[in-house]
């Protein structure tokens, strides 16, 4: 799509929350597929290195050919980029620093996981002993919800009265595993944000192309 973004991703994965935040700004986007987290789908990968050495998703292409990777700054870049959309707390907004922190927190602290969870070859080579490395990280990923549960603040959304593209990301990045219901469990009311954000009639559409809520789809 000449003159508009590209989003290099896949339906499922991490750039789901990049496409949301474009579908609400109504900037116009293409996608270009690229399973990244599945080791049987090498080629369709593969078209990401032509944006990112690094092999993941999401990579965005601005209208200008600027190349950006990392979910959470392309999120914040684009919250930046388009104010009228109202995605993001402005500088010097009371909720600035919350919003950056969390913003941080889930890349770092949950989202850098799905690197090793996606494939445990990368690191542990005894396929034995992947059962136990997934349930450690699976492990790990609840206990770093419950912490933003607890430092969180949240109202209706994550930062209060408003959706930001937090919401977005955390909506997002809670539907991998272990999935929601354990989200819910150790995150109540990051849980109540979500669930706004899935039911956000502007998204319905969305949703059900990019990530759809088929039986079973928030159990482990």
């Amino acid at each position: 799509m000449s003159g508009g973004y590209v989003v290099y991703g896949a339906q499922g994965s991490g750039s789901v929350a990049v496409e949301a935040a474009l579908t609400l700004i109504g900037q116009p986007y293409e996608v270009v597929e690229a399973v990244t987290f599945d080791p049987a789908q090498q080629a369709s990968g593969d078209r990401i290195l032509a944006v990112n050495p690094m092999r993941q998703a999401p990579a965005l292409v601005t209208p200008d050919g600027a190349v950006m990777t990392e979910s959470a700054a392309i999120l914040i870049w684009l919250a930046e980029q388009h104010p009228e959309a109202g995605l993001a707390p402005a500088p010097g907004d009371r909720a600035r620093s919350a919003f950056l922190r969390w913003m941080s927190f889930v890349s770092s602290a949950i989202y850098a996981h799905y690197w090793l969870k996606d494939d445990p070859f990368r690191l542990v080579s005894d396929p034995a002993l992947h059962p136990e490395v997934d349930a450690r990280i699976q492990d790990r990923i609840s206990d770093c919800w419950a912490v933003m549960e607890a430092g969180a603040t949240p109202g209706p959304y994550i930062l209060g009265e408003r959706l930001s593209v937090l919401d977005l990301y955390v909506a997002v990045v809670s539907r991998f595993r272990p999935r929601r219901q354990r989200f819910y469990a150790v995150a109540p009311r990051l849980g109540e944000a979500v669930r706004r954000v899935d039911a956000d009639p502007r998204l319905a559409a969305f949703w059900a192309d990019r990530y759809p809520f088929e039986p079973g789809w928030d159990r482990l």
